[in-house]
């Protein structure tokens, strides 16, 4: 989780430099900067659609960027994260949400 007060989508030189970090997302492995965000990271590789609308299944990604609207709402381990607002770690796991009423 992030530490300090810069947001990580933010991409300093610093942290374009950094380690890369491997994590997986439903399964495929993402490539990314250390110190990044779980959205940043996604974005560059392609990955758009990081939820599902419980209303009408319709796709939903990061839109403010900044933990307002929540689009971004991920299951990294067994908890509900945002994707803007969590940095990456080596080996994390995220999910997308389970739909309303499906086993967890």
């Amino acid at each position: 989780m992030r530490t300090d007060e810069t947001p990580p989508l933010i991409q300093t030189h610093e942290r374009m430099s950094a380690a890369a970090v491997t994590l997986t997302f439903c399964g495929q492995p993402v490539s990314a900067h250390a110190g990044a965000s779980v959205a940043a990271a996604l974005f560059a590789a392609g990955i758009r659609t990081l939820r599902n609308s419980p209303r009408n299944g319709a796709p939903r990604g990061m839109f403010c960027a900044m933990g307002s609207c929540q689009e971004c709402l991920v299951m990294i381990g067994t908890t509900r994260s945002l994707a803007c607002k969590t940095t990456v770690d080596e080996g994390m796991c995220v999910e997308l949400v389970p739909e309303a009423g499906a086993d967890e």
